[in-house]
Formats: structure tokens, C-alpha cells, sequence
């Protein structure tokens, strides 16, 4: 078993933009996952297990749940930190987020999605995640000991 004590997690920090927001110029809900998707992907880029190492491994990560609590509207040309956390991996992904307004460090968002790995040839999920995943999770794991 992996140790709890420091979990993986990165974050970035992103200024909205227009394109982002709706008519009152808030960003709009569905937004909020490419904001997500960064901070992951940033994420699991540390432990060497990005989108081209996830498919010449053999696997696809799809995600099956989500949950968002929209705290504070976010404006468009707002300076945002998004940090992602990798929270759950023996049998499933979950990922917590959090985005805080850059300025006053204040929670706008909270967040969380499940992802489980699916084998590329077959289609199948796989109900325990795949060595493929873990070993380097425990790689980085072992390197922050």
C-alpha cells in the first residue's frame, strides 16, 4: 500500500478568458472541466503516466463520474489556481480539485472526477488499476521518500 501521507497533486494557474464566459460574463459551467482537465493532465505528466504513455500502455482512462460545487461565479480575465489531487488509484482514479482565486487565495470551486481504465484492444474496464499505472505512481511515491 501506497503512503497517504503525500499525495500526488499539481497545479497550474490560468487567466479566463473570453471565449470562457456567457452573456453576463461568468464562465460558463461546462468550462470548468477544460480548467480541470489541465491540472490533471499537469499532474499525471509528474509521474510519467501522460495521454501517450496511457495509450502505449494499452489503456484508456475515460471518466464515469463527476461532481462539481460551484462556490463563487468565476468572471472571464480572472487569474485562477487549479489544483488537482489524485485521492483514490487501487481500483479506480478519483481526482479532487479545488480553484481558488489567484489573488485573494479564496475557494470558487470544488470538484471531483472517477476515472477507470479500459483496455484499448478488448474495450474492457479493468476493476483493479493496471501495473502499468501503479508502478509508476509507486516509482514517484518511493522518489518522494
Amino acid at each position: 500500500m501506497l503512503d497517504n501521507k503525500t499525495l500526488l497533486s499539481a497545479e497550474v494557474t490560468m487567466v479566463t478568458a473570453f471565449q470562457d464566459a456567457d452573456p453576463m460574463g461568468v464562465v460558463y459551467h461546462g468550462n470548468y472541466f477544460r480548467f480541470f482537465e489541465e491540472a490533471r493532465r499537469v499532474m499525471m505528466d509528474k509521474i510519467g503516466y501522460g495521454y501517450r504513455e496511457m495509450q502505449a500502455s494499452g489503456y484508456v482512462w475515460p471518466i464515469i463520474d463527476t461532481r462539481v460545487k460551484y462556490v463563487k461565479p468565476i468572471p472571464f480575465n480572472h487569474e485562477i489556481r487549479v489544483v488537482a489531487t489524485l485521492t483514490e488509484w487501487e481500483n479506480r482514479l478519483r481526482v479532487d480539485y479545488v480553484i481558488y482565486d489567484a489573488e485573494t487565495g479564496g475557494r470558487m470551486t470544488k470538484a471531483h472526477t472517477m476515472q477507470v481504465a479500459v483496455t484499448i484492444d478488448g474495450g474492457e474496464m479493468c476493476f483493479v488499476s493496471p501495473t502499468a499505472f501503479t508502478r509508476k505512481l509507486e516509482a514517484w511515491y518511493d522518489s518522494q521518500a
